[in-house]
């Protein structure tokens, strides 16, 4: 075997099993939480490592995908900006969560697309070209979108300005996305067996990034988590749900295909958790980072689950995924 396909096999094996390791640190950073605490301070960072990863599985194709199809990017999109926001401002108002642990329910519904959707979509056989897509222009647009719904929902239980959460989104965000399209070309161009190895081993060090950041944020909470209610968990679970069964019956209502329905419902229901982590980190109490660090556990627990319903629906059996694409 030679050292790439090593490091594909590596590669594969951390992103195959991310759950566990997930649950695993979890569980370690409970019972030592100091070992991971000075990790808060670099989530951003960790964050922008992951977003560097997304921006190297993307190519001009993916780009040109919505001009190919407009309509049900659209579609997506505006159901992911729209729906998941929504929910989340009813279930804490609903369940009567207190603000400084809802806030991070808001930021979760107001993050754009978790790459995690796009390896869903394809173990559920959906349409990996649209996800990918999707996720693309939601997150290009999060420095945007995500102070505003913030703004809107919680403005008059935060300080942070529009402006102050905007310049945060585009530092851990765009920037390393665009860095890692532009990487791609260039390797594409004149290194493209640097460019295999790094869509390789890019999946591997995103699954480390996102676990360090699970840690940090365990580690930063453990009397929180430890006290959190059945309710806290619930709305974990309601929220990711909701969003999963909306951004399939969307799809159906608006004529999606199948294949495209599922991709909009993993689109509309993973969201990047990663981020809303980094912005409560960065702006609020770090109790608002609960519900996000909850939200990245439970979300690559559902998600396999409702892939897997869609392939016993087809009668086939779930694929090996060989990522490109990092989970979050």
């Amino acid at each position: 075997m030679n050292s790439l396909a090593l490091l594909e096999r590596v590669s594969q094996l951390t992103s195959k099993y991310f759950v566990v390791w997930v649950l695993l640190v979890s569980i370690i950073a409970l019972f030592t939480p100091d070992t991971f605490v000075p990790i808060g301070d670099y989530i951003a960072p960790l964050l922008g490592l992951v977003m560097l990863g997304m921006g190297l599985t993307l190519t001009p194709a993916d780009f040109r995908r919505i001009l190919e199809r407009p309509r049900d990017v659209a579609i997506g999109a505006l159901a992911q900006w729209i729906l998941m926001p929504a929910f989340a401002y009813v279930l804490v108002v609903a369940l009567g969560l207190r603000w400084e642990v809802g806030l991070g329910l808001i930021l979760v519904g107001a993050a754009p697309g978790g790459t995690a959707s796009n390896v869903m979509t394809y173990l559920g056989r959906g349409d990996v070209a649209l996800s990918v897509t999707i996720t693309s222009v939601t997150t290009i647009a999060a420095p945007l979108v995500m102070p505003a719904w913030v703004v809107l929902l919680a403005g008059e239980q935060i300080t942070v300005t529009f402006a102050e959460m905007a310049q945060e989104i585009v530092l851990i965000v765009l920037i390393p996305v665009v860095a890692g399209l532009l990487l791609r070309l260039v390797l594409d161009k004149y290194a493209p067996t640097a460019a295999k190895a790094g869509l390789s081993i890019f999946p591997a060090i995103s699954v480390v990034a996102i676990v360090a950041i699970v840690a940090a944020v365990v580690g930063l909470n453990v009397e929180e988590i430890l006290a959190a209610s059945a309710v806290v968990f619930l709305a974990v679970v309601l929220h990711n749900g909701l969003g999963l069964g909306a951004g399939y019956g969307v799809g159906k209502v608006t004529g999606m295909a199948e294949d495209r329905a599922r991709a909009c419902a993993f689109e509309v229901g993973l969201q990047n958790s990663g981020l809303a982590v980094a912005i409560a980190i960065a702006f609020f109490d770090p109790v608002a980072a609960l519900i996000p660090a909850l939200f990245s556990v439970w979300h690559n627990v559902s998600g396999p689950a409702l892939a897997t319903v869609f392939t016993q629906i087809d009668g086939e059996p779930v694929a090996e995924y060989e990522p490109e694409i990092a989970s979050d």
